[in-house]
């Protein structure tokens, strides 16, 4: 039999990498869809897959002409153009939250059913730098039948090729097996694009169109590098390359079939040329497929994955093992970019975060005031903008730190300014419950009176919190009161980051979904006796001389024991150094010390092997980075700070790391008191140095780590040695958690944005925070893509809980001349177990099954989603089924009309979905997810489960 070989027209579109998503667009990406679309109407089995959705919205809606409409929804409907992937972006799997990943995926996805009543059912992550286990976990509960991926680790791949095992069906999460598995794809070595550098064919490949020029399309349509074309002269060369190469790759795959792809980065924008010499070279091909041995079709990826569905053989298992880190070549580990651009990392969860406030506050508004004065369309317009800038970010070469300085700089502009127009939002949706002129409230909103500030608190979790803000304030004396005039617990001391600032720490109790309003009063004279401050306590740092790394000769002698009612922390005078954390309920004491650490990494390309955006690399282990140490502390009776300033030498002035640690009191629940909060002040480093935060304990851990997966679940990391490279080869990303472990204590952090984690020796847990690189490899220079990141980072770190520091209280700062009495609204409140992932009102302009479109957005139809937090047998409570009845849990929103469940993205009734079945090894039965009940309200959780439900409320007549 002929091999069988499916040519896939595609173009890699990265949306900013070295230019902004403006610049592409005007380069190349508007042309690729205007001539593909042109294209594919003139022969009928010309084929083309789109694959991230936002250059071709920006296209759609700027761009393509009435005409170009009316043909993609032709072609669309006849299967020739086919939506792949369909997300807003291809994401980052190292570095992205799942919160993330879901809302790009559900951004593309509800434009397309939308406009073209498609669902994308095949994902196409060609070049995500390593795979990660989620990702194959979210694709299959957004209905997708098979999922492709190209970038795992040379001598892996080069492996599963051998033994023809780059296909088989992966079961991402321990807890929901063969519920949720996934017909998996590793691409072979020729990754996405097709082989180049061609002797007889200027040295390029099978692209015609040659390569994009940049800032302006040449005005005669003749690009560098296009190849020779298909002529009688060249016909048989390009034949026998194209054949010489589809066997070469049918060696590696256990059917008949070959997946050729054809294009690459930035291709197709002159489709004309492209198809114009492949049409004639397929043909001459299937002439002459006998000799030849080969036939080859252009093919939708579908098209492909049918044919293998219908081969029928029994496919390979692969647990929730990951692809994660991902290296190249031996010097080659992709684990610097877990900590590139800290800066950017940090803005874009921030910017999620405000996100999912907005989002379950106007659901709220929405349903308890429907025509109130918050227009509608105003708000959904300011939720749109953060939506599209927070996927936009997720893109594998934005949230990396791997893109250009202006392209990072573009992020961060989009993400500030829909932050801002979201934060004001947030404003009118809290100070607008009834008919108040909405302009007059927010041009009042920056106003800062003397004498008093009012501050807004709102908590976006469905669980009631008790936690403590903190807000800047520009006076030492303050009292604070709720809204019935009783005065609140709160702590005021100089800042940490500043001398012209004071930190109000102010001790707040939230209902899930609930938004409380304080006042700031600030008298005139400094507090005396209980009248003037109310209950706030002024509390004073005590301050420790300068210790010199080289006098620590006789260390420990002298601690000072810092307290909380779980905590003791003690510091050693010695050193200025943290020594020891004690565990007061169960009395375990462990020797801990946190310092900064710094991998010397080498510029020069003649001098061996570099770090940049992407690769980390280091000839050595890490040098200590600094030489003294000063130290404050701060007692107090809400929070006690310690501040610890490490200064590069010993004579300098200013200090070039920082840590602030927070030991929080106990206040209402313990939960809160288990959590000692860090941050940290690294910055301007110096050039070529990547910084770790190492913290060094007793644990027995053997140097075994364990790291999230996008925040959904952790991975096991043995460490691993290697020929070469490997410290940097050890490097994991940490999005949310890390930790070690040993039979007696564990030692958790938390963090809020994304890092490099490693255990390079027992008992040690290093975290790099940021780095500054320069190198002078060609390419590098060439693209900009150097790292002279010269910014000062703020991270902060938990020794705790995970999703609170996700979704910390969102704090607004208000002015007004009486703070009005508001009727509180109810707390909606879910089991510890669950969590609220969604809570949001998309605003399609479809009905539920697409049979009717709708001239403007629904806004009855809410999105809900919950996830179980925990895996089977992680805890004998919290890992039970959890079951609810979602009309009960709701009620403190309104009343529950009608509940359906949906998949991940929206786009499908569950009912309806029937996702293709792959024959494996293991015979156990796919059970389909935990129903709903008998009653239509009611459902049962089970451990790692995320359920997705549209929601109707009953409309409140006022």
């Amino acid at each position: 039999w002929p091999i069988q070989t499916f040519v896939i027209p595609h173009s890699h579109m990265d949306v900013g990498w070295v230019y902004t998503v403006q610049e592409s667009l005007h380069a190349y990406a508007a042309n690729v869809y205007s001539s593909v679309t042109e294209e594919l109407s003139k022969a009928k089995d010309r084929r083309f897959i789109a694959v991230e959705q936002e250059f071709f919205r920006l296209w759609w809606d700027t761009v393509s002409t009435d005409s170009h409409k009316r043909q993609v929804r032709e072609l669309v409907k006849e299967g020739r153009l086919e939506f792949i992937l369909g997300g807003q972006v291809m994401h980052d799997e190292a570095v992205t939250d799942l919160e993330d990943e879901i809302l790009q995926m559900t951004e593309g996805h509800g434009f397309l059913y939308e406009t073209f009543g498609v669902r994308p059912q095949f994902s196409w992550h060609v070049d995500p730098f390593g795979a990660s286990a989620t990702t194959p976990v979210l694709f299959a509960l957004a209905g997708f039948n098979a999922h492709l991926v190209s970038r795992v680790d040379y001598d892996l791949k080069d492996t599963m090729q051998k033994k023809k095992k780059l296909q088989f069906v992966w079961r991402g999460s321990p807890s929901l097996k063969g519920k949720q598995e996934i017909f998996t794809h590793i691409m072979d070595q020729f990754s996405y694009c097709t082989p180049s550098h061609l002797p007889f064919s200027n040295s390029s490949g099978f692209y015609w169109n040659g390569v994009a020029l940049f800032p302006d399309p040449p005005k005669d349509g003749v690009y560098p590098n296009m190849s020779l074309p298909v002529t009688k002269k060249t016909l048989r060369a390009y034949a026998q390359t194209m054949v010489d190469n589809i066997k070469q790759r049918a060696a590696w795959f256990r059917t008949n079939h070959v997946l050729w792809p054809w294009g690459c980065d930035k291709q197709f924008y002159n489709s004309s040329v492209q198809f114009s010499n492949m049409d004639p070279l397929m043909k001459y091909i299937n002439q002459n497929s006998k000799e030849l041995g080969v036939t080859v079709q252009y093919a939708s990826l579908s098209e492909y994955f049918q044919a293998i569905h219908h081969s029928n053989l029994v496919w390979e298992l692969r647990g929730s093992e990951d692809f994660l880190p991902y290296s190249t070549e031996p010097y080659q580990a992709w684990t610097g970019f877990y900590a590139s651009r800290n800066v950017l990392k940090g803005v874009a969860r921030q910017a999620s975060s405000q996100l999912h406030a907005a989002e379950t506050l106007f659901t709220r508004y929405r349903i308890s005031f429907p025509d109130g004065p918050v227009a509608k369309d105003w708000a959904l317009d300011k939720l749109r903008a953060l939506r599209w800038a927070v996927s936009e970010v997720q893109h594998h070469d934005g949230i990396t730190g791997t893109e250009s300085p202006k392209v990072a700089d573009m992020y961060l502009r989009h993400l500030t300014q829909a932050t801002m127009k979201v934060e004001e939002l947030l404003a009118a949706l809290i100070l607008l419950p009834h008919n108040l002129d909405i302009t007059s409230v927010l041009n009042n909103r920056y106003h800062r009176r003397g004498g008093h500030q009012h501050v807004i608190v709102y908590n976006p979790l469905a669980w009631n919190v008790t936690t403590v803000i903190n807000v800047t304030v520009s006076f030492l004396n303050a009292a604070v009161f709720d809204e019935d005039g009783q005065t609140v617990p709160a702590q005021i001391q100089r800042s940490a980051q500043s001398n012209v600032t004071y930190d109000l720490f102010v001790v707040v109790e939230l209902g899930g979904l609930q938004h409380r309003k304080y006042l700031i009063k600030f008298p005139d004279k400094p507090c005396t006796g209980r009248s003037k401050c109310g209950r706030t306590y002024g509390a004073e740092g005590v301050s420790f001389e300068r210790r010199r790394v080289r006098d620590w000769t006789r260390t420990g002698r002298r601690l000072l024991p810092v307290l909380s009612e779980c905590y003791k922390l003690m510091f050693d005078q010695d050193t200025n150094l943290l020594h020891s954390i004690t565990y007061l309920e169960e009395k375990s004491r462990v020797r801990v010390t946190q310092d900064f650490w710094e991998y010397h990494a080498n510029g020069d390309v003649k001098a061996g092997p570099i770090s940049d955006n992407y690769m980390f690399s280091t000839n050595g282990s890490a040098a200590r980075a600094y030489q003294a140490v000063e130290m404050e502390i701060v007692p107090g009776k809400i929070v006690s700070e310690v501040r610890q300033y490490f200064f590069r030498d010993e004579s300098d002035k200013d200090y070039a790391y920082s840590i602030t640690t927070r030991v929080p009191e106990c206040f209402g629940t313990g939960a809160r008191c288990r959590r000692l909060e860090q941050t940290y002040s690294l910055g301007p480093l110096h050039l070529n140095t990547e910084v770790v935060l190492r913290t060094a304990t007793a644990l027995k851990n053997n140097r075994t780590l364990y790291t999230d997966d996008n925040g959904y679940q952790m991975m096991k990391r043995p460490y691993r040695k290697f020929t070469n490279n490997t410290v940097a080869r050890n490097y994991f990303p940490m999005v949310r958690t890390a930790y070690i472990e040993d039979e007696h204590s564990r030692l958790v952090l938390v963090s809020d944005r994304a890092h490099g984690a490693s255990s390079q020796a027992s008992g040690q847990l290093e975290v790099m925070l940021h780095r500054r690189l320069w190198n002078n490899l060609p390419w590098n220079r060439g693209y900009n893509l150097t790292l002279n990141d010269t910014s000062v980072v703020r991270p902060t770190l938990w020794m705790m809980e995970a999703v609170e520091l996700q979704h910390r209280p969102v704090i607004m700062p208000w002015q007004e001349k009486e703070p009005r009495g508001s009727s509180p609204v109810r707390p909606v409140v879910l089991p510890p177990n669950l969590h609220l992932l969604s809570l949001s009102i998309p605003g399609w302009n479809y009905s539920s099954d697409h049979d009717v479109h709708l001239a403007h957005p629904d806004y009855d139809r809410v999105l809900l989603r919950i996830m179980h937090l925990f895996e089977e047998g992680e805890d004998p409570e919290l890992s039970k089924p959890v079951t609810i009845n979602l009309k009960e849990v709701l009620r403190g929103i309104g009343e529950v009309k009608v509940l359906q469940e949906r998949s991940l993205t929206g786009t499908w009734d569950v009912a309806s979905l029937q996702r293709w079945k792959w024959k494996t090894a293991d015979k156990t039965e796919n059970k389909g997810r935990g129903r709903c009940g008998d009653e239509a309200f009611t459902v049962t959780i089970s451990p790692k489960e995320i359920r997705t439900f549209f929601v109707h409320f009953a409309s409140k007549d006022f």
